[in-house]
């Protein structure tokens, strides 16, 4: 060590997050990892950590994973083609009642502000981006990451036009997305108590009602091509 090196105390995980949230409070945008490793003068590995500690008490949004661009769709073509609506929502009754519970035991209080917030369609929200930033903001809480990717895969699959069904009503219907708005609240409000029973159950009559409405609808047409 040479006369102008300074002997330092590695940070812990709890000072890292704590430094962190300081910079939070002061306004100042956080800078990439490599930046904020070395402003902190800590290894990789410990910033990370206190990122992930950080992430499940919902200061901060969970990391996006850059992905290298490639021309092949996230799903298989095969797939789309074979699969329907029904099979869908069939898939989304099995799924989604079970992240609604793991959400309504998990989510933290900034999360749960997200979901409430979601659960209400903003003025002239696309129908179909107000119902998936809903359900992604549950799913998103549940904190399972691999769960969370396969929704957004099955959501995909699920517009993709040769899935839709023809013959659909107006999504700007103002009685529709009042009704989908109430069951999203009752939702948003069990998840909010902490009931994951409850929570559990009103996914459940929710994803049914789609189901509901998908059986009348291939009832009065067909599957679009």
């Amino acid at each position: 060590m040479t006369a102008g090196q300074q002997k330092t105390t590695p940070l812990g995980v709890d000072e890292i997050v704590a430094a962190i949230r300081a910079m939070q409070r002061s306004g100042e945008k956080l800078p990439s990892e490599r930046d904020l490793a070395e402003g902190l003068n800590v290894k990789r590995h410990q910033l990370r950590k206190a990122l992930e500690v950080m992430r499940r008490a919902g200061d901060i949004k969970a990391a996006h994973v850059r992905r290298a661009p490639s021309a092949q769709p996230r799903y298989s073509e095969e797939l789309v083609r074979l699969t329907n609506p029904l099979e869908v929502i069939e898939l989304r009754l099995m799924m989604e009642p079970g992240l609604a519970r793991l959400a309504s035991l998990r989510a933290s209080p900034l999360e749960i502000a997200r979901i409430v917030e979601a659960a209400t369609t903003p003025e002239n929200a696309a129908y179909g981006e107000a119902d998936f930033a809903f359900h992604l903001s549950v799913a998103a809480a549940a904190r399972n990451h691999l769960a969370t990717e396969f929704y957004r895969m099955l959501r995909q699959v699920g517009v993709d036009a040769r899935v839709r069904i023809s013959g659909m009503s107006p999504p700007t219907c103002p009685k529709r997305i009042a009704k989908r708005d109430a069951e999203h609240r009752a939702i948003a409000d069990a998840i909010a108590r902490r009931d994951s029973d409850a929570a559990e159950r009103a996914m459940r009559t929710h994803l049914q009602a789609v189901l509901q409405q998908i059986n009348e609808r291939s009832s009065a047409g067909s599957f679009a091509a």
